[in-house]
C-alpha cells in the first residue's frame, strides 16, 4: 500500500465511517489541479457547495442547542467562526485530510498541501461525501467529534486578534465600537511599557499593557472578552 492509501485509510479510521462509495470518497479528496491535464478527472469543487451547506446547517443545530436563550446577533459571529476556511483547515489538518489529499505534481510543489484555502475546501468537500454516503447523523457524528476543539476554543477558532474578536462581539450586542486610551507610559524610550484602557459602553473598562501601544490594545481587548465575552 502506498503512503497516499495508507493516509486515505487512517481518515476513514479518525472520522469513523468507512465509504460504501469508494469514487465518492475519492472525489472529496481531489483537488481540482489533478484535472488539469488531458484526462478528465472529476475532483471536489461540486462537493465543496453541498458541504458548505451541511456544515453550516449541523453548526447552527449545535450553537442553538448550545444556547437557548442567545440572540441572532450573537450567534451569527458564532457560526462564521466555526464554519470559515481556517475552522474548516484545522479540522482538515488534525484529521489528517492533508495526507490523503490528490493533487497534481505542481500544486504539490509549490505548497498547495499545507494551503488553508485547499484544505478547507477538501473538509467541506468531505462533509458532504459522509453526508451523501452515510447521511445525516453520520455527518452530525463527525462534524460533533471533529469540531469540538473550535466550541472548546472559541478564542482560536474565531480568528483574528483580540481587537477584531471584541469589535465583533460589540457589534453582535448592537453596541458602538470599542475605544482605546492610552492611561500610562513607564520605562525608557528603548523599553517602553504601555498600558492601554478600552471601554465599551455599558460595560467598566478594562486595561492591558505591553511593550507597544498595539499591542497593549490588544491585551486589554482580551482582558475584556475574558471577563465579559
Amino acid at each position: 500500500m502506498n503512503a497516499r492509501l495508507e493516509a486515505v485509510a487512517a481518515l476513514e479510521q479518525r472520522i469513523g465511517h468507512v465509504f460504501t462509495d469508494r469514487e465518492l470518497l475519492e472525489r472529496a479528496l481531489t483537488h481540482a489541479s489533478v484535472g488539469d491535464g488531458a484526462r478528465k478527472v472529476r475532483h471536489n469543487e461540486r462537493l465543496e457547495f453541498l458541504g458548505d451547506r451541511v456544515l453550516n446547517l449541523l453548526a447552527a443545530e449545535r450553537l442553538l442547542g448550545g444556547d437557548v436563550d442567545a440572540r441572532e446577533g450573537l450567534l451569527s459571529p458564532r457560526l462564521a467562526a466555526l464554519v470559515n476556511g481556517k475552522a474548516c483547515a484545522r479540522v482538515a489538518r488534525r484529521i489528517g485530510l492533508d495526507q490523503a489529499l490528490r493533487l497534481s505534481g505542481s500544486a504539490s510543489k509549490i505548497g498547495a498541501r499545507e494551503s488553508d484555502g485547499v484544505l478547507g475546501d477538501a473538509c467541506e468537500a468531505l462533509m458532504a461525501a459522509l453526508y451523501v454516503d452515510g447521511g445525516l447523523e453520520v455527518a452530525r457524528t463527525f462534524f460533533n467529534e471533529a469540531w469540538q476543539e473550535e466550541f472548546d476554543h472559541p478564542g482560536a477558532a474565531r480568528g483574528g486578534d483580540p481587537k477584531t474578536r471584541l469589535q465583533e462581539w460589540a457589534q453582535a450586542r448592537g453596541l458602538p465600537l470599542p475605544r482605546y486610551q492610552i492611561v500610562g507610559r513607564t520605562g525608557p524610550d528603548h523599553a517602553p511599557q504601555f498600558t492601554v484602557s478600552v471601554a465599551i459602553e455599558g460595560f467598566d473598562p478594562e486595561q492591558g499593557a505591553a511593550g507597544s501601544r498595539q499591542e497593549a490594545e490588544k491585551a486589554a481587548a482580551q482582558v475584556m472578552l475574558d471577563r465579559r465575552a
